[in-house]
């Protein structure tokens, strides 16, 4: 604290001397330096009671508040406004005062003095930041890597501003690129637009940069990867601010997110869209309750939910580590105190109904499973015990609390499924559609169908990368498998999103895009790693593991698909299941899991799953509002 106020200090004196310097100034211009007796006692008696009188106003206008070297187009702003009223404070003082009887302050005095004041503080500060951010003797080329900037919209501008200012970042901008033609040869904070992304090629080559960072937040993937493709061929290292996602929920300095490009940069989409006014009207003052709090897809939920004002948030979750961890997160990081904790199991129908009658939720987002698809086809009786069990577990109690909003996150494994896991998010999606059409429940059910998320737990991303760091061999099952990927942030923000529009027993599916081949991704990623796929790390084929499919789907037969408010959310459309046949099948399947039969669960599984599936008749939904 003590060099801060010293540093005040210093900024007080040099503004005192600014003033004493500008006032007298005003005198020998008006009166060309041949100032008369009469004015120069004037200007004796005055020059004090000026100085002070201006530096209590710069005082009370927050003068001292900045460090001049950071000093912005804002700032100066409020110290032109400073001066003005300060100047204005100081005449009418002035004149009742009247120091010198018969002698009053020249208006030209006023005018000269509120111009030079002017020039001299906004001068001052302007110098004290170019010399805080030009480079030492001889560190014109040495003071760090030589960078061209691609992208001079705002986030370009800041990056630019932060690397002159902060020397230790160790970059020297020597150019910028934009897609405007508008903006070529145009210079940001001193540094020159050198052309298009189109030009890429010849002025890499021209200008031979040490590194090319991407500053387009909000480019898409293919955007990024054919920027990141060029200056691969000419050997230019590659780095990139992160993503909008990234971005808003990130607490560091812009400049200081500048990172390696990574495999979710390329492979992400436009950014997704989301109606924060909608959110925050269901969920705004509302008590939230997540289960699988602690996982990627929980934890990301809890982290966009506490951003739209809940009551409060509960978290539940079996893994104390997790849970630990994404409620610290909450509390210390993000400021969000409102974050409840909650060990426990929620296919435990005493402890939901115990956590439900203490929290009472409004909205419920289930997110917890397992998910690991050879693990479950190895453990089909705790499968159908933590995914299908569980979930009705849960739908009975929120709708037996009256819980307004249950959102179920569901998986393109539903659809056609082959495994146990698959099969399991099959039923969990009939109990959220035998819910939602039930006419006696008031509570709004829908589920959230989509496919693979970047960087998740267990992710074949995380897999590569481990593969990559070790030297290889990337091990792929099938050349010609594909998925559909989504970052997890946009995931969630449309999961969130969902849930607004609403709907009872809907199928909600996320527009993945296109799918991706997961071998032109392990290509891809040993690219980005600065190797070369097959002659720095190899690719090996170990065949599909059991339950996996080669192409998944977002789309079922006999599924209509239909257009909601958002862009990006579709509805699947279908027949509702018949619940009361639904609920024996699954007594039966409880009854299998607590006997621990686990080939008469894995039989009776594929049995339901695979039977002609059982529609409700219009007598049981016509109740429904």
């Amino acid at each position: 604290m003590v060099p801060v106020n010293r540093h005040r200090i210093w900024q007080l004196l040099a503004d005192a001397g600014l003033v004493a310097v500008a006032w007298y100034l005003a005198f020998q211009l008006r009166f060309d330096a041949e100032v008369s007796r009469p004015y120069e006692r004037l200007f004796e008696r005055t020059i004090l009671p000026v100085v002070a009188l201006k530096l209590v106003v710069f005082v009370a206008f927050g003068f001292y508040n900045r460090w001049w070297r950071y000093v912005s187009t804002r700032d100066m702003w409020a110290a032109a406004r400073g001066v003005t009223v300060a100047s204005l404070v100081v005449l009418p003082a002035i004149y009742l005062w009247n120091p010198v009887p018969g002698f009053r302050v020249p208006a030209g005095v006023v005018a000269i003095d509120w111009l030079l004041l002017l020039a001299l503080v906004a001068g001052s500060r302007l110098l004290a930041r170019t010399v805080f951010e030009r480079p030492g003797p001889g560190e014109i080329v040495a003071r760090g890597r030589e960078v061209i900037v691609v992208g001079a919209g705002d986030a370009g501008q800041l990056v630019i501003r932060e690397m002159h200012r902060n020397r230790a970042l160790g970059y020297s901008p020597i150019g910028l690129l934009d897609d405007d033609p508008r903006k070529k040869n145009l210079r940001v904070h001193g540094v020159r637009v050198l052309g298009t992304t189109a030009e890429l090629p010849r002025l890499l080559r021209e200008h031979r940069p040490d590194e090319l960072l991407i500053a387009m937040p909000s480019a898409s993937g293919e955007a990024r990867q054919r920027i990141v493709n060029v200056a691969r061929d000419e050997g230019v290292p590659v780095k990139t601010l992160p993503g909008l996602h990234e971005l808003i929920s990130g607490d560091a300095a812009l400049a200081g997110q500048i990172r390696p490009v990574e495999v979710e940069d390329v492979l992400g989409r436009e950014p997704v869209e989301v109606d924060l006014a909608a959110l925050a009207s269901y969920l705004a003052g509302e008590t939230v309750l997540v289960t699988g709090a602690g996982g990627s897809i929980g934890a990301e939920l809890c982290r966009q939910i506490a951003r739209l004002g809940p009551q409060r948030l509960v978290l539940v979750e079996q893994a104390e580590t997790a849970l630990f961890e994404i409620e610290r997160e909450l509390v210390d990081e993000r400021g969000f105190t409102a974050a409840h904790p909650v060990i426990a199991d929620i296919g435990n129908r005493v402890k939901a109904r115990r956590i439900f009658e203490k929290y009472r939720p409004g909205v419920v987002f289930h997110a917890a499973a397992y998910k690991h698809v050879p693990l479950m086809e190895a453990n089909p009786v705790e499968s159908v015990r933590n995914n299908v069990l569980a979930t009705k577990v849960m739908a009975d109690v929120a709708s037996e609390f009256g819980a307004r909003r249950f959102v179920l996150v569901s998986t393109d494994k539903a659809l056609n499924p082959r495994a146990v896991y698959g099969q399991c998010k099959t039923l969990c999606e009939w109990v959220i559609e035998a819910f939602g059409h039930r006419g006696d429940v008031e509570t709004r059910f829908v589920a959230v169908r989509f496919g693979n998320v970047l960087g998740s737990a267990g992710s074949v991303i995380n897999i590569f990368r481990r593969q990559i760091a070790r030297g290889g061999p990337l091990t792929v099952t099938h050349p010609d498998m594909t998925r559909y990927f989504m970052t997890i942030p946009e995931a969630v923000s449309l999961i969130v999103q969902a849930g607004a529009i609403g709907g009872r027993g809907e199928i909600f599916v996320l527009d993945m895009g296109e799918p991706v081949r997961i071998l032109d991704l392990a290509r891809n990623m040993i690219r980005l790693s600065g190797k070369e796929p097959e002659r720095d790390i190899a690719i090996e084929f170990v065949g599909a593991r059991a339950g996996e499919k080669l192409h998944e789907q977002l789309w079922g037969e006999g599924e209509t698909v239909v257009e909601t408010p958002h862009p990006k959310i579709r509805s699947a459309r279908r027949p509702p299941v018949d619940a009361a046949w639904l609920e024996e099948e699954l007594a039966e399947l409880e009854r299998l899991v607590e006997d621990g039969d686990t080939l008469g669960v894995v039989a009776r599984l594929a049995r339901i799953v695979n039977a002609p599936r059982r529609a409700a008749t219009a007598s049981e939904t016509s109740t429904v509002r």
